[in-house]
């Protein structure tokens, strides 16, 4: 994680990049992905957004189940 992005990260929620990691998808995948309204930004700025934790996990366990199916 990069210095200046870990010293204004609001807790409970995560970079592009944890985001990317934890749904297992490219930062272009997690692009799209926030295109189609799976996932919104809740802060950051528009280079460096932030994720709700809470929202990346749902969306996790959303994408896990549907693979599994």
């Amino acid at each position: 994680m990069e210095p200046m992005e870990q010293q204004n990260l609001r807790p409970g929620h995560l970079t592009a990049h944890q985001t990317a990691r934890v749904l297992g998808v490219t930062l272009a995948g997690l692009r799209s992905i926030v295109h189609r309204g799976q996932l919104t930004r809740s802060g950051g700025s528009p280079r460096q957004p932030w994720y709700a934790a809470s929202d990346v996990a749902a969306l996790a366990a959303k994408r896990t189940g549907r693979a599994a199916a």
